[in-house]
C-alpha cells in the first residue's frame, strides 16, 4: 500500500543577528548555500513536498532556492523570532494529502542525509504521533509530525514554544537514537560557519 506523502517545514525565518547577515545564502561547500543543502538533503531522502518558512530574507532565500524542489512562505511575525509561529505557517502551506511534516532548521547543513533516510523510514514502520532524534539524552533535529497534531500545532497561542509541545506530548514521543552530535549543531556565528563548512568539504562533501 502506497502511503501518503512526507512533507517537509524548514524554519528559516530567523534574523542572523549573531552571524550580521543573512547566514542560509551563505556559499555551503562547492555547489550549495545554506539553505539549498538542507532542501536538498530532505528532498533526496524522500521528503516532498518542502516548504521553507522565511521572513526579512525572503527574497535573498527564494532567489538562492531557485532550481530546487521547494516552495518559500513569508512568516508575518518573523520578528518575534518565534519558531512556532514558522512552524504553524509551514504547516499551514502543506497540501492536504501530506500524511506527516519532517520539521528542520535552515541552518542545519550539516544535515546527514543517513539520518534522515532514518527517520522516515522509522516513521512509516510505526507511524507514531511524534519521533525525535536524539544523540545521548538530548534532542535534535529535524523532528517528525503527524498530521493529527497539526490542528493542535495551529491553535497553539503566542506564549507556546516548540519545547512546551514537545514536553506536552512526551509520552507520545518516539526517539530515533543517533551516534552523531549533528543533530544539535546549527550554524550561529561566523565561526561555527567556518567550522562547519571547512569540516565539510573536508570530508568530501557526502552526497544527499
Amino acid at each position: 500500500m502506497m502511503m501518503n506523502p512526507i512533507g517537509a517545514v524548514i524554519l528559516a525565518a530567523g534574523l542572523s543577528q549573531r552571524m550580521g547577515e543573512p547566514k542560509l545564502i551563505l556559499p555551503w561547500g562547492k555547489s550549495h548555500t545554506v539553505i539549498s543543502r538542507v532542501v536538498d538533503v530532505l528532498y533526496n531522502a524522500g521528503a516532498n513536498p518542502i516548504v521553507v518558512v522565511t521572513g526579512g530574507a525572503h527574497t535573498d532565500i527564494s532567489t538562492a532556492l531557485q532550481g530546487h524542489p521547494a516552495t518559500c512562505v513569508v512568516n508575518p511575525q518573523y520578528e518575534n523570532g518565534s519558531m512556532l509561529t514558522s512552524l504553524q505557517v509551514g504547516l499551514a502551506a502543506l497540501p492536504a494529502d501530506v500524511s506527516a511534516c519532517l520539521v528542520a532548521l535552515g541552518d542545519q547543513p550539516q544535515i546527514e542525509p543517513g539520518i534522515v533516510v532514518g527517520l522516515l523510514a522509522l516513521y512509516q514502520e510505526k507511524l507514531p504521533l511524534l519521533l525525535v532524534p536524539s544523540y545521548q539524552m538530548r534532542r535534535g533535529h529535524p523532528w517528525v509530525i503527524a498530521r493529527e497534531l497539526w490542528d493542535e500545532i495551529a491553535s497553539l497561542p503566542p506564549s507556546a514554544t516548540m519545547r512546551s509541545f514537545l514536553t506536552a506530548h512526551a509520552l507520545q514521543t518516539m526517539y530515533f537514537e543517533v551516534e552523531t552530535d549533528s543533530i544539535l549543531r546549527d550554524v550561529d556565528t561566523r565561526e561555527d560557519y567556518a567550522r562547519e563548512n571547512s569540516q565539510f568539504i573536508e570530508n568530501g562533501e557526502p552526497s544527499e
